[in-house]
């Protein structure tokens, strides 16, 4: 069971160690108020009739 706990916080620990300086930058770049207007774009854009029926 410690081993299994030893591995998981190790996992996260390289998580983090990779991915923070990443979202760090794009939570800079990007900034917190322009989330709900790239999130609607990305929605409209997922969910559109022509990207539906190109697939």
């Amino acid at each position: 069971m410690f081993l299994l706990l030893f591995f998981v916080l190790l996992i996260q620990f390289f998580n983090y160690w990779m991915f923070e300086p990443l979202a760090s930058f794009l939570e800079n770049l990007l900034e917190l108020r322009l989330f709900p207007i790239i999130a609607l774009i990305g929605l409209i854009f997922l969910f559109s009739a022509k990207n539906i029926e190109e697939n």
